[in-house]
């Protein structure tokens, strides 16, 4: 299944979420898109109200419904509560390492960084955004695209990097230092609806 290129604002406030994470889509209109306003909503299904769970989460990360779903199978054979390790898994994705070291605004900026050979995983360039960081990795930029503007924006505009992960910004360097624990994760996502969806 092919990965969701519309309009990202209109998918964010259809699902009640700033998927870019800076909120900007929110902001002005904070329901639903159509010419209704903010009267029509309707209430979910319990399927419904699963669906939309899995949809945030899904897009949240950009992930396309066949690597979500292989994700959530393998995190099922894992020791510990199914939901929280599907969350783990998605945290550890390059790409959004890459984010929460703040080296890209957008998840989707961090992908499109992986994938153009930007980043290094332990001094390797790695290309693949869902490739799986493992505790105690090193991600630095490479040397010849220190100075690219989006870097430098994201660096100059990034507030907060997360305990799990630590960053050098001199050298433009972190490392995945643990796991991050549920209370560290989207706090937006009720991952027990999404274990419940595909329960079904």
């Amino acid at each position: 299944m092919a990965r969701y290129t519309d309009s990202t604002w209109k998918k964010s406030r259809r699902l009640g979420i700033s998927l870019s994470g800076t909120g900007k889509e929110l902001e002005k209109r904070p329901y639903a898109p159509g010419q209704h306003g903010p009267n029509q909503r309707k209430k979910l299904s319990e399927y419904g109200t699963q669906l939309q769970e899995k949809q945030k989460l899904r897009f949240m990360f950009g992930v396309n419904e066949r690597q979500f779903r292989r994700l959530f199978e393998e995190a099922g054979n894992m020791k510990g509560i199914h939901g929280e390790n599907f969350l783990t898994l998605l945290e550890s994705r390059l790409d959004n390492i890459v984010y929460r070291l703040g080296l890209a605004r957008t998840r989707a900026q961090a992908r499109q960084l992986v994938n153009h050979g930007h980043i290094l995983v332990d001094g390797g360039r790695v290309n693949i955004p869902s490739y799986r960081v493992k505790p105690g990795q090193t991600i630095a930029v490479r040397e010849k695209s220190a100075n690219l503007d989006v870097i430098k924006d994201a660096i100059e505009a990034n507030n907060f990097v997360p305990e799990y992960v630590s960053f050098d910004t001199e050298k433009l360097e972190g490392s995945y230092v643990r796991f991050p624990e549920r209370s560290e994760m989207p706090s937006e996502i009720n991952e027990a609806l999404i274990v419940e969806f595909y329960s079904r």
